[in-house]
C-alpha cells in the first residue's frame, strides 16, 4: 500500500496520520525517537507493508509480472492499490478524495506542530511536494501511476526495470482490480483488529 491506504488506515483505525505516514522515512525500533501516538503508528505502518506483502491475494498477483519483473512486483502493486483505491474513493469514504487530503494534510500539520522531536528531512520533502503537486489525486489515472514508476525508476540502475512494470498493471488491469477489492477489506478488518489488541495490551501492561 502507499500514501493514500496508509492514511486511510490511519483514520480507519483512530492512529497518529503522521506514523502512518512516517513509516516509510524511519528506519529500526522507533520507540523514543517520538511521541507514543506516531510510534504507533509507525507500528501499523510496518504491519500494514508485511501483511500486504505477505497475503495470499498479492502473492497470486506476482506471477502476473514475467520472471525478470518480478522482484519489482512489490513496488508496482503497491502503487496500483493506491490507484484502486482513489478511483473508487466514494465506496470508501463520504468525504470527496480532495476533502480527505485536506483533511490528512491538517492533521499532519497539527500533529507536526505537536511533535518535539525532528523529522528526516526526506519526510519533510516528500510531504509537502505530496500536497503541492497532489499526488494523491493524480493516483486516479493510470497514466500518473506509470509516470511514478517511471520517476522512481530513474533513481538507480538497480531500479531502471521498475519503468517496464506499468505495462504489466496496465495489461491486467481487471484482475488486479478484483484483487484490490477483496485485499483491501482483508487489510482494514486486520488494522482494526491490529490496534485494538495492541491497545489491550498496553492496558495490560499499565496496570502491572
Amino acid at each position: 500500500m502507499n500514501f493514500l491506504a496508509h492514511l486511510h488506515i490511519a483514520e480507519h483505525t483512530g492512529t497518529s496520520f503522521v506514523g502512518n505516514f512516517l513509516g516509510d522515512f524511519i528506519k529500526g525500533d522507533p520507540s523514543g525517537k517520538f511521541n507514543g501516538d506516531i510510534v504507533q503508528g509507525i507500528r501499523l505502518h510496518r504491519f500494514v507493508d508485511s501483511y500486504t506483502d505477505q497475503h495470499q491475494l498479492v502473492k497470486l498477483a506476482k506471477p502476473l509480472f514475467s520472471a525478470d519483473l518480478r522482484r519489482y512486483a512489490p513496488i508496482a502493486l503497491d502503487m496500483f492499490w493506491d490507484h484502486f483505491l482513489a478511483k473508487h474513493w466514494s465506496q470508501f469514504h463520504d468525504l470527496s478524495l480532495g476533502g480527505f487530503c485536506q483533511q490528512a494534510q491538517l492533521q499532519i500539520e497539527l500533529e507536526s506542530a505537536r511533535e518535539i522531536n525532528a523529522f528526516p528531512e526526506s519526510f519533510k520533502k516528500t510531504s509537502t511536494l505530496l500536497w503541492q503537486q497532489k499526488w494523491i489525486e493524480s493516483y486516479q489515472k493510470v497514466d500518473n501511476i506509470q509516470y511514478a514508476l517511471e520517476r522512481m525508476s530513474l533513481r538507480s540502475v538497480r531500479m531502471a526495470p521498475l519503468a517496464l512494470t506499468g505495462e504489466t498493471l496496465v495489461k491486467h488491469y481487471a484482475v488486479l482490480s478484483e484483487i484490490f477489492f477483496e485485499l483491501y477489506a482483508d487489510l482494514l478488518d486486520k488494522t482494526a483488529g491490529y490496534v485494538t489488541d495492541e491497545r489491550i495490551n498496553k492496558m495490560l501492561y499499565q496496570k502491572n
